[in-house]
């Protein structure tokens, strides 16, 4: 069941069969159903979810009441808000399950006592926030630096499957425009 999870965990640090059992005791697995928030706004964060299996996004809800998506989750990527579950202070996010999905739930309140009985999850997770902080800001400067056109395309490039596997209003939001403009730029893109 955690396989997916200890060969993600493996291509950064070494785990030995006993420290990985060890790990699985703390951890659960979770299923939410497609639509079903994992984190509501205003709630507090209580865990580390890692995607066995589907996709899901975190996004929040403007002050005019449409919804940003912020990040996108699915397999072998974590996902949780961080603020949140690091300050124990309420969201001001939702991550909700885009398609039926499997976690893994590393809870907040295990975290400490894990990192103290295995201290090579600390440097595993350290590599794993390096490459996520290093994702936003290309995101961030991919948002600045690209036309419309230019942000689908290369995304559309690096993530083929996954253009088709989302709702294209939540794309469209990901990507920083409307459904509609999102449906011109696919048309102009599919007849080039």
């Amino acid at each position: 069941m955690y396989a997916p999870l200890l060969a993600h965990i493996a291509r950064y640090v070494t785990l030995t069969d006993a420290e990985a059992a060890l790990l699985c005791s703390y951890l659960r697995v979770q299923t939410v159903e497609r639509k079903e928030l994992l984190l509501r706004e205003r709630q507090v964060c209580g865990a580390n979810y890692f995607v066995l299996r589907g996709c899901l996004r975190t996004y929040l809800v403007s002050e005019k009441g449409t919804e940003q998506t912020i990040l996108f989750g699915i397999e072998n990527w974590w996902l949780t808000d961080y603020a949140s579950l690091d300050l124990q202070r309420p969201s001001e996010f939702n991550i909700q399950a885009v398609e039926a999905t499997q976690v893994v739930v590393f809870s907040q309140e295990v975290q400490e006592e894990v990192f103290r009985q295995l201290p090579q999850l600390e440097r595993y997770f350290r590599l794993v926030l390096q490459r996520a902080a290093a994702a936003a800001l290309f995101r961030i400067k991919f948002l600045y630096s690209m036309s419309g056109e230019e942000r689908y395309r290369h995304f559309s490039q690096a993530w083929p499957g996954f253009v088709q596997r989302v709702p294209q209003y939540m794309l469209a939001s990901f990507l920083g425009f409307t459904p509609e403009f999102l449906s011109k730029i696919r048309a102009r893109v599919e007849h080039s």
